[in-house]
């Protein structure tokens, strides 16, 4: 599985589009899409056919214009994707004043986060290391970091603590989508796949190693792979990541 990176976008100029300082030129005849029509049109190839099959041509096709018309609303592929992203974020929710506490603002981020996973599949192939800075996507950044900024933490701590949450739910997203493509692919279930392994698994591990690994494979085997056990999956991790965030706040808390 490949991340796609904007490779050559330029990114002063993408944060102009992204913050809407930057319309197609209004020299000759009048545009007749705009913009965010060209990239919702982009966000349905996607999920439809996965990032990877986008095109700048694909996406000319589906809105109508020439490819070379296309360039005039996004300058590249580069600057699409950045759109993308941030638009997408922006159908997810921010928890309201009524939700107070720290952990339940930052479970209601993170479920917002896997659901918008789950209708946008292709968003886990983009590159977010240096993720475009648009709108919607500072406003989660500063609803996660002011959560957690309101905890005493230092703004070092602040950043580090909001990244082990986000790595938490990429980790999280990313494993889920792996085991729905294995079977997928594969055409088993993982009780059928371990079926087959474990009798010659059984043979050569450690006789000490083979109750272990038969009661845990068992365990696996009880939990079908579904949606409902996905999500419960990824609310256990949730809540063990807020357990170990909340440690290491009080212990910050009683140093202070």
């Amino acid at each position: 599985m490949n991340s796609h990176t904007p490779d050559g976008g330029d990114p002063q100029r993408s944060l102009e589009r992204l913050w809407g300082r930057q319309e197609p030129g209004r020299r000759g005849p009048k545009q007749r899409l705009s913009t965010v029509e060209v990239v919702d049109a982009a966000i349905a190839l996607a999920d439809a056919e996965g990032v990877q099959a986008l095109s700048m041509r694909k996406v000319a096709e589906a809105v109508g214009v020439s490819p070379m018309s296309l360039y005039t609303y996004v300058p590249s592929k580069a600057e699409l994707l950045d759109l993308m992203f941030d638009r997408v974020l922006g159908d997810t929710a921010d928890p309201d004043e009524s939700v107070t506490r720290w952990r339940d603002r930052l479970a209601f981020m993170a479920r917002e986060r896997w659901a918008l996973s789950e209708r946008h599949p292709w968003l886990l192939d983009l590159a977010t290391h240096r993720p475009p800075l648009g709108p919607n996507m500072m406003r989660k950044a500063m609803a996660m970091l002011g959560t957690l900024a309101n905890m005493g933490l230092a703004p070092e701590e602040t950043v580090l603590a909001a990244d082990a949450l986000q790595d938490y739910i990429t980790g999280a997203l990313r494993s889920a989508r792996e085991a729905r493509e294995a079977e997928q692919l594969s055409g088993l279930s993982d009780a059928q796949w371990f079926s087959i392994v474990w009798p010659v698994l059984e043979k050569h591990l450690d006789p000490q190693h083979v109750e272990v690994v038969s009661r845990m494979s068992e365990a696996r085997r009880e939990r079908t792979r579904s949606p409902d056990e996905r999500a419960a999956r990824f609310e256990f991790g949730l809540e063990r990541v807020l357990d170990g965030l909340e440690v290491f706040i009080n212990t910050r808390k009683s140093t202070t």
